[in-house]
C-alpha cells in the first residue's frame, strides 16, 4: 500500500537571525545544511511510521552534492521544503529546497537544493533497519530514475569506503615553528566537540545536521585562513556518514585544502569519533566529505583566491584528485545551463 502525499511532504520556515551568520551577515552554510537535514528526518520519521510495527526514526546516510545557489542574509526567512522522491525497501530520498525571502521587499530566491539519503533504524533496537513504506509515483519514468539514482549512491558510498581510513595529519604543535603562509599545513584546522543530550536524536546518537554544521564551521576557517577575508560555502560534494557517533563521544573534524583555483577552494573535511564511557577507546572514521567555498570582497563579489603552495607528493596526489573533482563539476555545471536555454 502506498503512502498519501501529505505524509511525503514537509514545509518549514524560520527567521535567520545574527547568530546563524558571519560577521558580515552571510548566513553560515551549516545553519543551512542543518534545517535541510532536519526536514529531511522529520518527513522520513512521519513517512516511515505511518505503518504498524516498531517505531522509527530516520538516520541520515548520505547527503549528495549540494549547491548553495545565492546567499542569504540575516533577517530573509528561509523556507525549506521537504519531499519523499524515491523510497527502496530499507532507504528513501528526500530532495529539499531552500527560498530565502526578504520580508521587506517580498523578494524570494532559490537558495539551495539537496537530496538526501535515510533509512529507518527501530526505537528498539538502533541496529535493525525497518523497511519503508513504498510512495506513489507519478509515473513508471518517476520511479526508474528514482531507482537510478538509489543504485549510483549505493555504489559511490561503497567505493569511498575504501578511503576512508586515511590517516589524518596531527594538529599543528604550538611550540613548533610557524607554517608557511598558503600552505596547506598554514590552514589546516582542526575542531573538537563533545556530544551532548542536545545533539542527539532519541536514539542517544547524533543528528547528521549537526556534524555538518561542525564540518561547515571547520571549512570556513581553513578557508579564512588562506584568503584572510570572508568566505562562503559554495557547494558540497556528497557526504557519507559511515558509523554512528553516540553521545558522549569525542569528535575531532579535520579541514584541510586539497586543491586551489582562481576562484575557488576545496576543503576536505574529516570527522572522527572515539568514546569517552565505553570500553572500545579507539578512534574511527565516521563522516567524510568534501567542500567548496569562495572568497567575497564586502559587496559579496568574488575575489582571486591565493593559490596553493603544495608540498610532498601525498599533497600533489590530493591536488590532482580535487583538480579533476573541480573539472568535473564544471563541466556538469555548464552542461546544466545549455540544458535550461
Amino acid at each position: 500500500m502506498s503512502v498519501p502525499q501529505a505524509a511525503s511532504s514537509l514545509q518549514l520556515c524560520r527567521i535567520m537571525r545574527p547568530d546563524d551568520a558571519n560577521i558580515v551577515g552571510n548566513v553560515h552554510g551549516g545553519i543551512i545544511l542543518k534545517m535541510i537535514e532536519e526536514a529531511g528526518c522529520i518527513v522520513g520519521t512521519r513517512h516511515c511510521n505511518t505503518q504498524n510495527g516498531d517505531r522509527c526514526l530516520a538516520a541520515l546516510v548520505r547527503v549528495e552534492k549540494t549547491e548553495f545557489l545565492s546567499p542569504m542574509f540575516i533577517g530573509e526567512v528561509a523556507h525549506v521544503t521537504a519531499e519523499i522522491t524515491y523510497s527502496s525497501k530499507h532507504s528513501l530520498e528526500v530532495q529539499v529546497k531552500v527560498m530565502a525571502e526578504n520580508i521587506l521587499t517580498g523578494a524570494k530566491k532559490l537558495a539551495n537544493k539537496a537530496a538526501l539519503w535515510y533509512v529507518p533504524c527501530s526505537l528498539q533496537n538502533v541496529d535493525k533497519i525497518m523497511e519503508v513504506p513504498p510512495i506513489k509515483y507519478a509515473s513508471e519514468d518517476q520511479e526508474e530514475e528514482g531507482r537510478k539514482r538509489y543504485e549510483a549512491q549505493k555504489m559511490e558510498r561503497m567505493e569511498t569506503k575504501a578511503r576512508v581510513e586515511e590517516v589524518v595529519p596531527l594538529p599543528p604543535n604550538p611550540e613548533d615553528p610557524p607554517k608557511e603562509q598558503y600552505t596547506v599545513g598554514f590552514s589546516q584546522s582542526n575542531l573538537i566537540h563533545l556530544v551532548g543530550p542536545s545533539d542527539c536524536t532519541l536514539h542517544d546518537y547524533v543528528h547528521g545536521g549537526v556534524t555538518m554544521k561542525l564540518m561547515d564551521e571547520v571549512a570556513g576557517i581553513v578557508a579564512a585562513r588562506h584568503c584572510n577575508t570572508n568566505v562562503v560555502t559554495a557547494s558540497v560534494d556528497a557526504i557519507n556518514f559511515h558509523r554512528k557517533i553516540k553521545k558522549g563521544c569525542v569528535v575531532t573534524v579535520t579541514g584541510r585544502l586539497t586543491f586551489v583555483s582562481n576562484k575557488s577552494m576545496e576543503i576536505e573535511v574529516l570527522v572522527d569519533a572515539s568514546s569517552l564511557v565505553e570500553e572500545e577507546k579507539g578512534k574511527y572514521r565516521a563522516v567524510s566529505a568534501f567542500f567548496t567555498f569562495i572568497s567575497l570582497d564586502k559587496f559579496n563579489k568574488p575575489l582571486p583566491v591565493p593559490p596553493l603552495k603544495i608540498q610532498g607528493e601525498e599533497e600533489q596526489r590530493r591536488f590532482e584528485e580535487g583538480k579533476v573533482r573541480y573539472l568535473q563539476n564544471k563541466a556538469k555545471r555548464l552542461a546544466d545551463k545549455e540544458g535550461h536555454k
